[in-house]
């Protein structure tokens, strides 16, 4: 399940992950908040939540995000992953360097810190 945070400025999604994401997660939740805040000239902030309960993706939802990813490539300012499961960081930190805008990973302790990186 994907849930997004409310009350967020125009051009930053937050979204939190638990169980298991899947298809439907990213096509209703994520994709049309991506979407939105990639809508003008603005490049949007992305804050990524991958809680103690989150299992991963399901085979449809993990080509979800690689489509999210390639079609919104350059679309980020910021993008922080906030988890404590380390095969995530790993993979964030490996690829992160890939990405035109800054990526971060924090930990699930530190999350007001991303959020304040996010949004400054």
């Amino acid at each position: 399940m994907i849930e997004l945070q409310d009350g967020t400025p125009e051009h930053v999604v937050v979204a939190t992950a638990s169980g298991t994401v899947t298809a439907q997660d990213y096509e209703h939740t994520l994709m049309p908040a991506v979407n939105r805040a990639t809508g003008d000239d603005e490049r949007a902030r992305l804050m990524y939540v991958l809680g103690a309960d989150f299992d991963g993706y399901d085979g449809e939802a993990a080509l979800d995000d690689l489509r999210l990813g390639m079609h919104h490539w350059a679309d980020f300012a910021k993008i922080a992953l906030v988890t404590d499961h380390a095969s995530w960081r790993v993979a964030t930190r490996a690829m992160g360097f890939l990405m035109p805008g800054e990526v971060r990973v924090f930990d699930l302790a530190a999350a007001d810190e991303a959020r304040d990186w996010l949004l400054d």
